[in-house]
């Protein structure tokens, strides 16, 4: 049992991790973007926003684990699961809503070295991220934090 509860901690360390550095990249992209007038950056700022949205749903459906019965456990991890597809759901609304906006005014953003290094970031952060929230969700059998990932 106390391997399980690890793992939910550092589940829980990883979420944290999550929310705190979508936060930092969330601000610098719409700071950064809206300095560029990069309507791109500032749409990839918000993006992280709704990231962090599911991030602390998990925290707190993680926090949960130990401190309630099983089945009330249960019944958490469907909630959070559901509200992590609502996240990432609004987020698919938004990205569709602004590829379609760019495509019909034919905009293409422009370069910005800061663009590129939040870029150059997430590329190396989050595959990595993705990759230890999905093996820690199957190992403790949360589906929501495998949705997470």
């Amino acid at each position: 049992m106390a391997d399980v509860d690890r793992l939910y901690k550092k589940g829980l360390l990883f979420e944290y991790f999550t929310v705190v550095y979508n936060i930092f990249e969330a601000i610098a992209s719409i700071v950064f973007g809206s300095i560029a007038s990069s309507v791109a950056l500032i749409g990839f700022g918000l993006d992280s926003v709704v990231e962090s949205l599911s991030g602390l749903v998990l925290i707190w459906r993680l926090r949960q684990h130990g401190k309630i019965p099983v089945e009330a456990e249960e019944k958490i991890e469907n909630r959070a699961r559901k509200l992590v597809a609502v996240t990432f759901f609004i987020l698919g609304c938004y990205l569709l809503y602004e590829s379609i906006e760019k495509l019909v005014a034919e905009e293409i953003p422009e370069p910005s070295l800061p663009g590129i290094i939040i870029a150059l970031l997430s590329i190396v952060i989050m595959p990595i991220l993705t990759r230890q929230k999905y093996n820690i969700g199957k190992k403790i059998n949360s589906r929501a934090l495998m949705a997470d990932a």
